[in-house]
């Protein structure tokens, strides 16, 4: 893949638009991405370079290093990747949580005092 001189992008979200582009269309059967020196040779960019794009995508969720081992898919379906957790409903889950959680505390310090009394 030549990078278009055009393209106004900093390489690093040239690289992850690519790989993200990959994954969506299932390039990576397995999971694994290729190497970063193998990528790096693909892009004509450094290692560096590609490493901050593989960045991107962690940063997303869509990818995980395993460290000497590489890069992995960090989901096995499409929908993995495209959902994003409802904020709103986990907010009302832990208020609801903590609200059941206070309740029992009084409860408790109410039965605590009437015993001390």
């Amino acid at each position: 893949m030549s990078a278009v001189a055009s393209d106004p992008r900093p390489k690093p979200v040239k690289v992850a638009d690519a790989v993200r582009d990959r994954i969506s269309a299932a390039k990576y059967p397995d999971g694994k991405l290729p190497t970063v020196r193998e990528l790096s040779k693909e892009f004509g960019y450094a290692g560096q370079t590609v490493r901050d794009g593989l960045s991107i995508l962690i940063t997303e969720g869509r990818i995980f290093s395993a460290g000497n081992r590489g890069y992995f898919v960090a989901g096995d379906t499409q929908e993995s990747l495209t959902r994003k957790p409802d904020v709103g409903e986990e907010i009302k889950e832990m208020r609801l949580q903590i609200q059941a959680l206070a309740e029992r505390v009084a409860a408790l310090e109410a039965g605590a005092n009437s015993d001390g009394v």
